[in-house]
């Protein structure tokens, strides 16, 4: 496939159109001047494909009864266990929170009175959980289509993890100015530091420029990290099938293609494992910097 076209990186790349098997080739329309591309196509497919899904299984819980069957766990599991091992222990119960342990840290069925008390309102933390869930099924669906024959994964494109990790610095943003107050989220990026007044103004600064610096670098690996280990997978995919190509007229092929078929197959299971994990990753890592967002330094 990648030689056939003289690039390796051909699968991977972004175009106006799609292309299928005995090359067949369709091409995208323009939508009010705006072309559209095949890794448009395939996040819509990824956001449709989240859609539906969560709106039945939203259906099946609202219901009072608890979701059945192995589909519907299946997804439910995997939302739980973001909210549970992701978003609550990451992020915290907030200061409200932090004030009502130690006033009561002594007395342990208190906690468990207003644990249950609390329960219906849900975790403080809960407030951030749509924005993570959102950020990590819609990798994950991005992901996974790229496991698809002549489809491929947006998140292997560094616009697209680009565009998603602006966005996660924004929420970062929003969350943190909500909780502290616009200016108070950005003067708090530098701590407080008990210095001589002569010493102070230039440390706070110099400090707060490096944090500053810092929040734009975390979410650019934030990209980065997406970007790099989508497309690596899927370029030595096409690396191990070109060799088929590459001794389909030497005496070698009868070796080679087996072993190149069986290493792919290797390959592509690793990539759907992978797929998983670096959704987890980009969930994970939003979720972290949000806690630094509406926390104190």
């Amino acid at each position: 496939m990648a030689v056939g076209h003289g690039d390796t990186f051909h699968h991977v790349r972004d175009f106006p159109y799609f292309e299928l098997p005995f090359g067949v080739k369709i091409d995208l329309p323009e939508i009010a001047g705006l072309p559209l591309t095949k890794f448009m196509v395939l996040q819509l497919v990824a956001f449709a494909a989240a859609f539906l899904i969560f709106r039945g299984l939203a259906r099946r819980i609202a219901s009072g009864e608890p979701a059945r069957g192995r589909w519907w766990n299946f997804w439910e599991m995997l939302a739980l266990y973001i909210r549970d091992e992701v978003v609550r222990p990451t992020i915290g119960g907030g200061h409200e929170d932090h004030e009502h342990e130690h006033a009561h840290e002594a007395d342990e069925a208190s906690d468990h009175r207003n644990a249950a008390s609390d329960e219906p309102h849900g975790h403080p933390a809960d407030k951030y959980l749509p924005f993570v869930w959102s950020c990590f099924f819609y990798v994950l669906f991005c992901n996974l289509i790229g496991a698809f024959p002549w489809m491929g994964a947006a998140t292997g494109n560094i616009n697209v993890t680009g565009a998603l990790a602006v966005v996660a610095m924004s929420a970062t943003i929003f969350y943190g100015s909500s909780e502290k107050g616009l200016v108070g989220f950005w003067t708090g990026l530098s701590p407080s530091m008990d210095l001589p007044a002569i010493m102070k103004p230039p440390m706070v600064l110099m400090i707060w420029v490096i944090e500053l610096f810092g929040m734009l670098v975390k979410h650019a690996v934030l990209a980065i990290r997406l970007f790099a280990n989508m497309m690596a997978g899927h370029t030595v995919i096409a690396v191990i099938l070109g060799f088929i190509a590459l001794a389909a007229h030497t005496g070698m092929f009868y070796l080679v293609a087996p072993a190149s078929i069986v290493g792919q197959l290797a390959i592509s299971a690793l990539e759907l494992f992978v797929a998983f994990l670096q959704a987890y990753i980009f969930a994970f890592l939003a979720t972290l910097f949000i806690g630094m967002g509406v926390h104190e330094h």
